[in-house]
């Protein structure tokens, strides 16, 4: 098989808006659930991978994310609880989220696919560690196509689609 697994993004790429909201009230698109289901019936692990730095806050818990991306049919969950100036190796587009997976889950990042709705985190992250890189359009995907393709100009994604669900039927023609 050519892929190993998949990196998702959630806040614009699984549902909502690119803003934070609470795993209690957070929804996800719906065609998320189906690009989920599809990418786990042609035979890929299925990560999240998320900045929450309003753990940091106290304004929600990692377990609130963790049972969330359980219950969304996840393989496993990489979430970043600091704050942006934390300086830490795993808020994106720093890659520690994906190379810490990679050592638990014995992957080849060159073989697994990043979805995201940020070129300046989901992109760039994808890209220092050799992912193949899907941007969506939602959440904040057309800015990050315009408006701030410059914060990422040092990285193209493989290919932009329109969601998730475009992303995951994407991903089986490539298998």
């Amino acid at each position: 098989m050519k892929y190993q697994a998949v990196f998702m993004d959630r806040d614009g790429t699984i549902g909502g808006t690119g803003h934070f909201i609470h795993p209690k009230d957070f929804t996800p698109y719906p065609f998320s659930l189906e690009a989920i289901s599809l990418l786990k019936s042609i035979g890929l692990r299925l990560f999240a991978f998320t900045n929450q730095h309003r753990i940091s806050r106290g304004e929600a818990q990692a377990d609130d994310f963790i049972q969330e991306f359980a219950q969304l049919g996840f393989d496993d969950a990489y979430i970043c609880p600091h704050e942006p100036d934390h300086h830490c190796d795993c808020h994106k587009p720093a890659p520690g989220m994906l190379l810490r997976a990679a050592r638990e889950h014995e992957l080849d990042l060159t073989k697994c696919i990043v979805i995201g709705d940020v070129g300046s985190t989901d992109m760039l992250a994808g890209a220092a560690v050799g992912a193949t890189k899907i941007l969506v359009r939602t959440g904040w995907g057309e800015g990050a196509l315009g408006k701030f393709r410059d914060s990422w100009s040092e990285t193209a994604p493989d290919y932009i689609a329109n969601n998730v669900w475009d992303a995951a039927i994407w991903i089986k023609e490539q298998i």
